[in-house]
């Protein structure tokens, strides 16, 4: 595995991050055809556990990881990775709640660190956006989101 202090860094992502530093790669394997998909997608860093979400819409790359839950996690600025992971899919509007809460408090900053339109409201993200846990397979025990 490339450096792990560099994966670390690169991984912790917070309101200060930029647009460029929060985007990915992943490659999941697809729903019905079975062949890799590799998408750009943003993450997050929430609580100490990671996730993948997007703007109100439906999604294939959920759908995908609802199906096949294994994927690649591709770092590609400052640090080029590949990290196998693990998708848990949350649904519980307990759940995401607090996680929508803050990634909407964040792209809702005035500096708009993800260039999206604004303002962002957290019930469009309750009623229509797709929300992922993210489990680093490759990350030693403690850094590892759901142990």
């Amino acid at each position: 595995m490339t450096n792990l202090s560099a994966i670390m860094r690169a991984l912790d992502i917070n309101h200060d991050s930029t647009a460029w530093q929060r985007t990915v790669d992943i490659t999941t394997i697809g729903a019905r055809s079975g062949k890799p998909r590799r998408i750009e997608i943003w993450f997050h860093h929430i609580y100490g556990r990671w996730y993948l979400s997007s703007t109100p819409a439906r999604r294939d790359w959920y759908a995908n990881l609802v199906a096949n839950p294994q994927f690649t996690f591709h770092l590609k600025h400052g640090i080029h990775a590949d990290l196998r992971a693990t998708a848990i899919p949350i649904t519980e509007p307990a759940q995401k709640r607090p996680i929508f809460e803050y990634i909407v408090d964040d792209f809702n900053q005035p500096h708009n660190p993800a260039i999206v339109r604004q303002p962002q409201r957290v019930e469009d993200w309750m009623a229509g956006s797709p929300l992922m846990e993210i489990i680093f397979t490759d990350l030693p025990s403690p850094m590892r989101t759901n142990d």
